[in-house]
């Protein structure tokens, strides 16, 4: 049997056996959920769906909330209602749906004090979105990064418009993981295109990680790529300002030396160690 043979197999295999999952879950119902008898008062369907929930029965869980949402609009246990349904959305995997429950609960409760939590999730739903690094696909850095850039832009814009939220740091560390992998795409592509001698190609993706994604543990490959292919489209000012950059960023770093040997007399001199502080003063003795 032919490799692309095998492939297709395996890809076929885990496709049915992703279908039987979902179709046990179903049976299971775990999913959609069954009849449900609902109680006389808001507060307590909100208990049933909270205990529907933990179970795992998120389609029971989401009738109890849809049931509050409807029968008990003015109350604040509706608002709680719909982060909950946008919750139940989120564990089962519908992240387009729980992206539009989580962003419509922001456009319509602004002031509440759980907006940011909706935001962050609505945010959070592109991430999930991401297709995932299964062994039979190819790397992440190959494939189309559509929802990696929605990503992006949805975590940028939740730590602008809510920079004093409890959600920030895992934001943070959500935006520097995206980053990172928008940057590998980047950078892959660069790859390509060097290995046709494409060079304007090759500093246009390099150029891109070095205007939107310094930091991410790249700026070596950037600014050595850059400064390569400068060189060989005959433009030794902008090779030499590349290696410049690249020093501006990193003067200490082990391959500062390299960049400042390519740069031969004009290369910026090495910043000096910084002083060691001075050691405290002793007590006065009478003190």
């Amino acid at each position: 049997m032919s490799p692309r043979a095998v492939l297709s197999c395996l890809v076929l295999s885990c496709a049915l056996a992703l279908s039987g999952c979902k179709t046990l879950g179903a049976l299971g119902g775990s999913d959609e959920g069954g009849e449900v008898d609902f109680a006389n008062d808001a507060e307590s369907n909100m208990k049933l769906g909270d205990e529907a929930m933990e179970s795992e029965n998120f389609g029971e869980a989401s009738r109890y909330y849809e049931y509050v949402k409807t029968k008990y609009p003015f109350l604040e246990a509706a608002k709680t209602a719909e982060l909950k349904l946008g919750d139940c959305d989120f564990l089962r995997d519908r992240f387009i749906e729980a992206r539009d429950r989580y962003q419509n609960f922001v456009r319509l409760h602004p002031t509440h004090p759980k907006v940011d939590y909706a935001a962050f999730r609505a945010a959070l739903t592109h991430y999930k979105d991401i297709p995932s690094d299964l062994f039979i696909l190819p790397p992440a850095s190959e494939k189309d990064q559509q929802e990696v850039r929605a990503a992006m832009n949805a975590m940028s814009d939740f730590l602008r418009i809510y920079p004093d939220s409890q959600y920030v740091p895992e934001a943070r560390k959500v935006l520097t993981e995206v980053k990172t992998r928008l940057a590998e795409h980047e950078i892959y592509v660069a790859d390509f295109y060097r290995r046709r001698d494409r060079w304007p190609a090759v500093i246009g993706r390099l150029s891109t990680v070095a205007k939107n994604f310094s930091g991410t543990g790249y700026d070596e490959k950037v600014y050595f790529g850059l400064h390569e292919a400068y060189l060989k489209m005959k433009d030794e000012k902008r090779a030499k300002e590349a290696l410049r950059s690249y020093l501006a960023l990193h003067p200490n770093e082990r391959d500062a030396s390299r960049a400042r040997e390519l740069l031969g007399p004009d290369v910026p001199a090495a910043p000096a160690p910084a002083p060691a502080p001075a050691p405290s003063a002793e007590p006065d003795a009478g003190t």
